[in-house]
């Protein structure tokens, strides 16, 4: 006697990646299954008070907003420039007062400049003094953080500013500026001990 076994069950695989066709195939029914049974999860019961709010919302009176104005109509003006003035020219002859700039007064372009020149009076501190020999010199520290020391008669910040006196507390500067008119006129400036 004779026993014959069962055929055994053909198992294709996937020819470029060699994976069992009917497995991948399983899993993927398994995930929708699953995909299925957690979006019924997301019943009525969870969103109750959703259509609470909307019905909430739905009942309230609703205002009346008043309708938008109509706009104004505007005459349109058309320049005849033959008739007209010119709008881009003075109504009056403005004339300048000749100013007399025989003052003297401007800087002195051919001195050697100092190196506390290139730095605006506005980014430097007074630190303090030192005394030697009977001569003050002021300590200034540079927006660079730089510390120099200078005295009476140096020159500092960009507006030619000449130092003229040297306090325990303070330094004085004279500068000379533009007038706007074509000359020059002194500004006198103060710098404190830095505390």
């Amino acid at each position: 006697m004779t026993h014959s076994l069962p055929a055994p069950v053909s198992k294709r695989t996937h020819p470029s990646t060699g994976t069992n066709h009917t497995s991948s195939r399983t899993i993927h029914c398994i995930v929708a299954v699953m995909l299925v049974i957690s979006l019924a999860g997301c019943g009525e019961e969870q969103t109750e008070d959703l259509h609470d709010f909307v019905a909430d919302v739905k009942m309230r009176k609703k205002s009346n907003i008043a309708p938008l104005p109509t706009p104004q109509r505007f005459e349109t003006f058309t320049y005849n420039d033959g008739k007209l003035r010119d709008p881009f020219q003075p109504t009056a002859v403005i004339e300048v007062a000749s100013i007399d700039h025989s003052s003297g007064l401007r800087p002195d372009t051919g001195r050697p400049k100092d190196v506390l020149e290139q730095f605006a009076v506005g980014s430097i501190r007074m630190m303090g003094v030192l005394e030697k020999k009977g001569q003050i010199w002021a300590l200034i520290r540079t927006s660079d953080g730089t510390l120099y020391r200078t005295q009476k008669g140096r020159h500092l910040g960009q507006n030619h500013g000449e130092i003229i006196k040297i306090t325990e507390n303070e330094l004085e500067l004279r500068e000379i500026i533009p007038d706007g008119l074509g000359g020059w006129t002194e500004r006198f400036t103060t710098l404190a001990v830095n505390e």
